[in-house]
């Protein structure tokens, strides 16, 4: 199913109903989130929302991205039909919660929460949150989904960072538990008490942590994700046999060189970067081999090629 980007406030897949007295059409009165972006990350958090009966503005840039963000949610929904985890009523109101921008000052009229999910670049997210600072409500809660940029940094391009904060979620995300809520310098306990609360009414586990580069999830997974590419550059091993041992032998569900391929070369990259430039330390330079392959385009799953073949 493809579909068509609103320019106004105007709703394309909202049920609605009338008004038996003035016989209007109103809109059915829910909580609303806006998210900006529609990529990997983007549409797997709109489709959390609106599983929770949010109505939820997704902001793209053109058609074409829209149209993907929107079969993307389709195919998962399906999946979960499949699996039973939801039935084909669920899965048809779910996307009735779903409404596509183009504009992001109409998107978000109305919403309590917004959330960035852009690409992992400090100047993309500077312009994204400047201009949300401008048309955003003035109650309303600015989260981004970076995986290592400074919150306090992005904080500081607002007029509002103590309404500002880290809502870090893992793909995919409707999938995976957890939900860093990465306070900011100047963010206000209030405000994390109330994402922690929002995490939790969408299946999630919150942890709160405070703003350092990579926070805590990427801190320690990078350098990991680093060293096994290292390995299989210094000719120690195999991706192959460096997951098999990761996994045979620490447990993990996924060796760390599939992670790379799933979480994409290219995001690998930018957080290796975010987290070497801020500390200055060694121990997060790139592997040269992980710089190559991103130069090469074998970015992992989204390609077809990284580390593995798809």
């Amino acid at each position: 199913m493809c579909c068509k980007i609103e320019n106004s406030g105007q709703n394309t897949y909202s049920e609605t109903r009338k008004d038996p007295k003035k016989n209007n059409i109103i809109m059915s009165e829910k909580k609303k989130v806006s998210v900006i972006g529609g990529g990997t990350m983007g549409n797997g958090i709109a489709q959390l929302f609106a599983l929770h009966e949010y109505q939820v503005h997704v902001v793209e840039t053109n058609q074409e991205l829209a149209d993907h963000a929107f079969e993307a949610i389709e195919i998962n929904l399906d999946r979960m039909v499949q699996k039973e985890k939801i039935d084909n009523k669920k899965k048809k109101e779910t996307l009735q919660c779903i409404h596509l921008f183009q504009a992001a000052e109409d998107a978000v009229k109305g919403s309590e929460l917004i959330i960035e999910a852009v690409p992992e670049e400090f100047e993309i997210k500077k312009q994204v949150f400047s201009d949300l600072d401008e048309h955003a409500p003035e109650d309303a809660i600015l989260a981004t989904n970076t995986s290592s940029i400074s919150i306090t940094k992005l904080a500081a391009v607002t007029s509002r960072p103590n309404r500002f904060i880290g809502m870090h979620f893992f793909n995919p995300v409707p999938v995976m538990k957890l939900v860093e809520v990465v306070s900011g310098l100047q963010t206000d306990p209030e405000v994390v008490h109330r994402i922690q609360q929002t995490a939790k009414e969408l299946g999630k586990v919150p942890v709160p942590v405070k703003d350092s580069p990579g926070f805590v999830s990427n801190r320690v997974l990078m350098p990991m994700i680093n060293e096994a590419i290292f390995c299989v550059y210094e000719g120690a091993a195999t991706p192959e046999n460096v997951d098999e041992i990761m996994k045979l032998g620490m447990g993990h569900p996924m060796g760390p060189l599939r992670l790379a391929d799933f979480i994409g070369l290219d995001v690998c990259l930018d957080i290796l970067n975010v987290l070497y430039e801020s500390f200055r330390d060694s121990k997060y330079r790139p592997c040269p081999l992980l710089v190559q392959m991103v130069d090469a385009g074998n970015l992992g799953d989204k390609t077809g090629s990284g580390f593995y073949k798809y």
